[in-house]
């Protein structure tokens, strides 16, 4: 009897959630083409669980599949990534809300901890655990509200953006920037208080906005 890894393989699962961990790793890059045979051998997968994994991605807004050309990593433009930071603020404010009332001390402990590796990443002038302790942070945070539906809109958003993202938080400055940013939506978190928590998100993705708007145009 096939074991769970093996089931996975074939039922698209596991090509799935490689090939979502890698473009929003920015391991594969924007227009990168997707080859089924080549995705076939390197996931050891059958060719239909490639298929659907291609199409579950599409659907996600990761990939785009063009007619006789195949797919590739879909790439957007910089008039779409300021769309979606203006989408998470909404939405990753009331998540930093709801994580505000619902967070236990174990919660806060993470947040915590967190907040103090970014903190340390700064001082060392490393960009790349800093970002790293970024994106641990928001999904924290998403999780910690324990919402059914905004934390899987807000990774899908955060997915499609990862090439504005990645590189606006190893930008030499920007830490600096938000690093307080940070530290002030988790002491608002910690102290369970919801406006405060929600303020500090939605400045802190508007300030994202202003240097997405900046750094790219």
């Amino acid at each position: 009897m096939p074991n769970t890894e093996t089931a996975q393989r074939h039922d698209g699962t596991y090509v799935t959630d490689e090939l979502r961990r890698a473009i929003t790793a920015g391991e594969l890059a924007p227009n990168q083409r997707l080859i089924e045979a080549d995705l076939t051998e390197q996931y050891e997968a059958s060719r239909g669980a490639v298929r659907l994994a291609l199409a579950n991605l599409a659907a996600e807004g990761l990939i785009e599949r063009i007619q006789n050309r195949g797919s590739r990593v879909r790439a957007i433009d910089l008039d779409e990534a300021l769309e979606i930071v203006e989408l998470r603020a909404a939405l990753e404010s009331i998540c930093a809300a709801k994580a505000a009332e619902r967070a236990d001390d174990a919660g806060i402990a993470r947040l915590k901890a967190i907040g103090e590796r970014m903190r340390n990443a700064v001082e060392e002038g490393d960009t790349e655990t800093y970002s790293a302790g970024n994106k641990e942070l928001h999904e924290l945070i998403l999780r910690l509200s324990a919402m059914k539906v905004a934390p899987g809109v807000v990774s899908r958003l955060r997915a499609q953006n990862v090439r504005y993202r990645i590189r606006l938080a190893r930008h030499h400055n920007r830490p600096t920037v938000s690093l307080p940013e940070h530290l002030e939506i988790i002491e608002a978190i910690s102290n369970h208080d919801a406006p405060r928590a929600a303020a500090a998100m939605e400045t802190h993705l508007k300030s994202v906005l202003e240097a997405t708007r900046t750094y790219f145009s």
